[in-house]
């Protein structure tokens, strides 16, 4: 019996997503990201005593929406509590959470992973394209702050302390053990980050710590019920570092069952410099955080007039949306899920197409050339200068054969450096198609009269020297025949005068 066969990875993640309030969850100051350290703080971020929380209602207005977009039950009243620890960068000695009533609970998502082909879990698949969906449970999604941030690489003989962050809101989204795979896992991670952007709660920065995730992963025995001793991954900040940890986690702990050895429950590190996991501390369990209401924060209501304001605040989602263009536009799945995958590159295509362009042509050109000059240049498409209607004019230009596909792809790198007008670059370039009869003809004249013996071997039934009239027009016109009507008027010229 082989290693993967013989056991079952089960997996949990924890995503802890940041909030764009103006505010932080409970103190009346900004929440920028990338201020100068320790000036994003009041004397409750400070833990001075006296000092009390006021809740955010974005922030309970985000947690709902998330909920109501991730099915989840929606409770009628919900308590903050006290979660209590002492680290030098939470100066309260406690943070403020949900514990025994979070606000939203019992909610799913639907993934696409691979089709089951009795291998279930086993990372190395067996290369085919076929997928299926899996619903992923979510146990719950509760509302907290943010502690503040201790850096350890600035000075060689102390840790300093910024507090900006604390205070910050947070939604911890916390799954249940339903994943069997890092391949799995990525994917959920990918579909929060759609979900939390296409609503506008979070910009899914993970580089900035905006979307982080806590992995919980164990494995046991295939077919046993019992759940083995789990270890805990903390802020994976990547969905690369998130398969990867979780991958080499799992090859760790079956190394450590197939020697005899047993699991410990600890927290620990990923390394991506070093590609392996370290221990961080031994686990603690909820108890050892003492919870208790908070005392200073009333109960959370949401009234039945605010979940269907909410409900109205919520977009068309990724997966509707993606099930849209294929039926509305004709697109392929694989179009649809790229062009939906982000909201804004979503709104950009459709932008695109409300100025009158086929659909299946601007995803063409999106997908491709638009996607390259994105990577090339590190852009996001909200970033990129070429915007939706001028792109549009690029396209009208093709669609209407004044010029060629390769001629297309040259004007639209040279639209990225310039404001021009995709006609006005066309002509500056010479890459306009000549479409008139008036210019072509002599052209095909001349070619027919210099190349007798082709024009016999033409009509004598060697039809695919057809592509050798039109590469002498072509080179005669200097690429700037239009190809299909050159194509259109040799073959009448050699039909007529056969």
């Amino acid at each position: 019996m082989s290693v993967d066969t013989q056991f079952e990875t089960v997996i949990g993640l924890e995503v802890h997503a940041q909030l764009l309030t103006e505010s932080k969850a409970f103190a009346p100051v900004s929440n920028r990201f990338g201020a100068s350290p320790n000036t994003n703080v009041t004397p409750l971020c400070l833990g001075h005593p006296g000092t009390l929380p006021v809740p955010n209602e974005n922030l309970i207005r985000f947690a709902v929406k998330l909920g109501l977009a991730t099915n989840c039950k929606i409770a009628q009243k919900s308590i903050f509590a006290r979660k209590n620890y002492f680290y030098p960068d939470m100066p309260k000695g406690y943070q403020i959470s949900q514990f025994e009533t979070p606000i939203c609970y019992d909610g799913y998502l639907d993934i696409e992973v691979p089709a089951d082909n009795g291998r279930r879990g086993d990372s190395a698949g067996n290369g085919a394209s076929a997928t299926q969906t899996k619903r992923i449970g979510l146990t719950r999604i509760h509302m907290e702050e943010d502690a503040g941030k201790s850096i350890h690489d600035q000075d060689p003989h102390n840790t300093l302390i910024d507090l900006n962050r604390a205070g910050t809101p947070l939604l911890e989204i916390v799954s249940e053990p339903d994943i069997r795979s890092p391949e799995e896992a990525g994917a959920y991670m990918r579909k929060i980050w759609q979900i939390v952007r296409y609503l506008g709660v979070c910009d899914g920065n993970m580089e900035e710590g905006s979307l982080r995730c806590d992995a919980n992963v164990s494995i046991r025995p295939r077919g046993q019920k019992e759940y083995g001793t789990r270890t805990e991954i903390k802020n994976l900040n990547s969905f690369r570092n998130v398969e990867r940890a979780l991958a080499y986690e799992v090859e760790r702990q079956k190394e450590v069952l197939l020697s005899g050895g047993k699991v410990v429950q600890q927290t620990i590190l990923w390394d991506p410099n070093e590609m392996k996991t370290r221990q961080m501390r031994s686990k603690e369990e909820a108890h050892d955080y003492r919870y208790f209401p908070e005392p200073d924060i009333p109960p959370v209501i949401v009234t039945d007039e605010m979940l269907e304001e909410i409900l109205l605040e919520i977009p068309e989602l990724p997966e509707a949306r993606r099930k849209r263009y294929m039926e509305e536009f004709n697109l392929p799945d694989f179009d649809a899920s790229v062009l939906t995958a982000d909201r804004p590159m979503a709104d950009y295509f459709e932008e695109v197409t409300g100025l009158g362009i086929a659909p299946k042509q601007a995803s063409n050109l999106m997908i491709t050339e638009v996607r390259r000059l994105l990577n090339t240049h590190g852009w996001n498409i909200e970033a990129f200068p070429v915007r939706p209607e001028r792109l549009a004019g690029l396209l009208k230009l093709r669609d209407d054969d004044k010029i060629s596909s390769s001629a297309m792809q040259t004007i639209l790198e040279k639209m990225v450096e310039s404001d021009q007008g995709a006609e006005t670059l066309a002509g500056d370039l010479n890459l306009l198609q000549v479409s008139d009869t008036g210019f072509l003809e002599p052209l095909a004249d001349q070619v027919i009269r210099d190349n007798p013996g082709e024009v016999q071997r033409y009509r004598d039934g060697k039809k695919g020297l057809i592509g050798f009239f039109v590469g002498q027009i072509m080179k005669q016109s200097q690429g700037k025949a239009n190809p299909g009507m050159v194509k259109e008027l040799i073959q009448k010229k050699l039909e007529e005068e056969g």
